[in-house]
């Protein structure tokens, strides 16, 4: 059995590790539920966010404030994506092809700005480290859980308690009823759309802080953060959080006690159970 300190040290990189991936969820969870687009290119938005955020921070600008740059861009992004597959009435289905194709695009477009190699940021929030007993906590990765908890709180509360968010609820379950009413159901679809996009930024900026960069590596994010939001629930975003912390959790302790190579099975056997016991969320 593994030292206390050691299930102890695991517990805490679940939870910092759930809450990225509860992070790269958000804007896909929305995305999915709300606009009823499977965005592929979310998880490359994500990782142009870290590669600008790793080049502005290389220019002397601070890791954080390069999202006063970042964000807004990818906002005007996901509008503008949006409006070209509303321009095309592209279907659910055909959105998961379409932004990958985006997807493949975007990693050549990074691979040629940045090379193949493997990038690191290098930042004085990376050297900040505090000692609880025996266990160690990194700033970057509280700024994550922070950031991942403000996000998906921050969301939750407007789609539950302002006409805004019960505007787009509406639109989400029916846009021709909800248009009858008054709703601006396509410039809500933007506005979401936007969002979702600089929810990418903020992850991407978030995975900078703490990951190394390269290209080829945004196709292994992309299983686990969809057992996360199927997981949690699409639409919903509160689910990935919760569902990226009881996967990450898993996966911490999984390799704590047995080996590393059985982590990846956690979040796909977690889904299938999801799918087996759930099958109406779907």
């Amino acid at each position: 059995m593994p030292s206390a300190a050691l299930l102890g040290q695991s517990l805490l990189a679940g939870i910092f590790a759930g809450a990225l991936y509860g992070l790269l969820g958000l804007g896909l969870t929305l995305a999915w539920g709300m606009l009823r687009q499977i965005n592929l290119a979310h998880f490359a938005l994500v990782f142009l966010g870290g590669y600008l955020t790793y080049q502005l921070a290389a220019a002397g600008l601070d890791p954080l404030l390069t999202l006063a740059l970042i964000a807004p861009a990818f906002f005007i992004l996901g509008v503008a994506l949006h409006a070209l597959l509303a321009w095309f009435k592209v279907s659910p289905l055909n959105t998961l092809l379409v932004t990958f194709g985006f997807t493949v695009m975007l990693e050549s477009l990074l691979q040629w700005i940045w090379s193949a190699d493997f990038r690191r940021m290098e930042s004085h929030y990376a050297g900040v480290k505090w000692k609880l007993g025996e266990l160690f906590v990194s700033l970057p990765e509280l700024i994550t859980l922070a950031v991942a908890c403000a996000l998906a709180l921050g969301m939750w509360a407007v789609l539950r308690y302002t006409d805004l968010g019960r505007a787009m609820r509406a639109t989400a379950e029916d846009a021709p009823m909800a248009a009858a009413f008054g709703v601006n159901h396509k410039l809500l679809s933007l506005l979401l759309s936007g969002l979702c996009a600089a929810f990418a930024a903020v992850a991407g900026t978030c995975l900078a802080l703490s990951y190394t960069l390269a290209p080829s590596q945004l196709y292994a994010w992309i299983g686990v953060v969809f057992a996360v939001v199927m997981i949690g629930g699409l639409g919903n975003p509160l689910g990935p959080l919760l569902a990226g912390l009881v996967i990450g959790v898993s996966e911490a302790l999984t390799m704590a006690l047995t080996a590393p190579a059985w982590a990846p099975l956690v979040s796909f056997s977690l889904l299938i159970a999801a799918l087996l016991f759930r099958p109406e969320k779907f």
